[in-house]
């Protein structure tokens, strides 16, 4: 069995919107292993995209906890989250959020250059992932010369920047066609099988079915159910 690299227990989120109060998670427990692709799969305001971004610690828990690497992770002073979403985990974004006046290898080498790595490592580091995504000849282009698809790869290049254990890819094929969305999630396939990252999506692509190793049915703020790839295939492939 896999080491465990985060672990969520009875985490909820409370938003209040005026006078309502809603829940947009409610009660959700999970192991997410080292190395595994894993597939947060629901329809739209089913809390996916929220528990996604508590793993990230990018929001909060109402209540629960949030373990990441064996630690408590909304215990920690606000200084060592900040090092571990710099570090430890890898954000890829459905609007790519690249920055448009930055180059795909300036864009690449940000978070290394953030982190205080002399330019020429950085330089060095970006060229050798961006060779690794498929985007070596067109590392000095900017972000409006190249494809929906070619971007994509750009911001997975810059996820992989910091080496981190865990990628978070929020709807990392929404804006992209249907054949480029494919190239797109066999490299993220690729990629965790040769570095050994946890992946974990958010998505309502149901071509992530067949890639996955996990995938965790969100609905209602709660976890419906939690199947393996081969469950998945054999009933009938489809999201329900």
């Amino acid at each position: 069995m896999r080491p465990i690299v985060a672990r969520a227990r009875d985490v909820t989120r409370r938003y209040r919107l005026g006078a309502e109060e809603v829940w947009a998670l409610n009660g959700i427990s999970l192991d997410i292993r080292e190395g595994e692709y894993l597939s947060l799969m629901g329809p739209s305001g089913s809390g996916k995209s929220t528990f996604f971004n508590m793993i990230g610690a990018l929001d909060v828990p109402t209540s629960g906890t949030i373990e990441f690497m064996g630690a408590d992770l909304f215990s920690l002073p606000e200084e060592q989250q900040a090092w571990i979403r710099c570090n430890q985990i890898g954000y890829i974004f459905q609007t790519f959020n690249l920055i448009m006046v930055m180059t795909a290898l300036e864009n690449v080498t940000l978070p290394m250059v953030l982190r205080d790595e002399p330019q020429a490592q950085a330089d060095a580091r970006g060229k050798e992932i961006l060779d690794l995504v498929g985007l070596g000849n067109r590392m000095h282009h900017l972000p409006d010369q190249l494809s929906g698809g070619q971007r994509q790869r750009v911001a997975i290049a810059r996820a992989l920047a910091n080496s981190p254990r865990v990628i978070l890819a929020d709807e990392p094929t929404g804006n992209l066609d249907t054949k480029t969305g494919q190239e797109i999630i066999n490299l993220l396939r690729k990629l965790q099988h040769e570095m050994n990252v946890t992946i974990i999506t958010a998505t309502h692509d149901a071509k992530m079915l067949e890639i996955s190793d996990r995938i965790a049915w969100i609905r209602d703020g709660k976890l419906e159910r939690l199947e393996n790839r081969e469950d998945v295939q054999i009933k009938s492939g489809s999201m329900r």
